[in-house]
């Protein structure tokens, strides 16, 4: 895929969705997150539901921490990987209280020495919470870059190394959720909606589906 194919693919996905943002619902960079930690292996909707019921009674690191790792259970079981969820949440807030000063620290070693907290994580919680032009590569962007042709790679860091060279700069702070939202909807894992699809011309997936009928 060459660079004026790239640049069109993010004109049109600007076009469509001018100011994209983040489904996970949350009020602090904490917030973010936290629910981004828990948001792994679960959907941004299951995390929501459990968050809109965490967050009002325990919604900053010392309050989560004053709930205790058995009582912040009882508010994520819903989620997949609780148990361990719970200990890296509980074990994270310890953590920005001693060395942070309660605050998520906004640097990529910081973050990443979190428990919990891998690369992706790292860079959902940079881009959204302090604006800066990363991209967290989940498995729909992981998935959309191959299949499109956009960034191919055969691993999650191949894929976000690629996109980071690749994204025209004007396009590379919104990236991220464009092609989330994208993948999440349009170009879906089983079988993506290529009728529906935006940038259906400009995708080099071959198997591309038709509309019925």
């Amino acid at each position: 895929m060459n660079a004026a194919t790239r640049a069109d693919i993010f004109r049109r996905l600007r076009e469509a969705n001018p100011k994209p943002v983040t489904e996970l619902e949350y009020a602090t960079p904490f917030q973010l997150l936290i629910a981004v930690m828990l948001s792994a292996q679960a959907t941004d909707v299951g995390v929501n539901k459990a968050t809109r019921r965490l967050f009002p009674v325990a919604g900053t690191p010392q309050a989560i921490l004053a709930l205790g790792e058995q009582q912040l259970k009882k508010y994520i079981s819903t989620i997949g990987l609780y148990n361990a969820k719970a200990k890296n949440v509980i074990a994270t807030c310890a953590i920005l209280i001693d060395r942070h000063g309660g605050s998520v620290p906004r640097t990529r070693d910081a973050l990443e020495a979190l428990p919990g907290v891998g690369r992706k994580t790292a860079n959902v919680v940079l881009n959204t919470a302090f604006g800066e032009a990363t991209i967290g590569v989940d498995t729909h962007i992981f998935r959309v870059a191959n299949r499109t042709g956009l960034a191919p790679g055969k691993t999650v860091r191949a894929v976000e190394d690629k996109l980071q060279k690749l994204v025209p700069v004007e396009f590379r702070q919104d990236a991220h959720h464009w092609l989330i939202l994208h993948g999440r909807y349009v170009c879906k894992a089983r079988k993506p909606d290529c009728p529906q699809c935006i940038i259906r011309d400009l995708c080099e997936y071959r198997h591309k589906t038709v509309a019925p009928g």
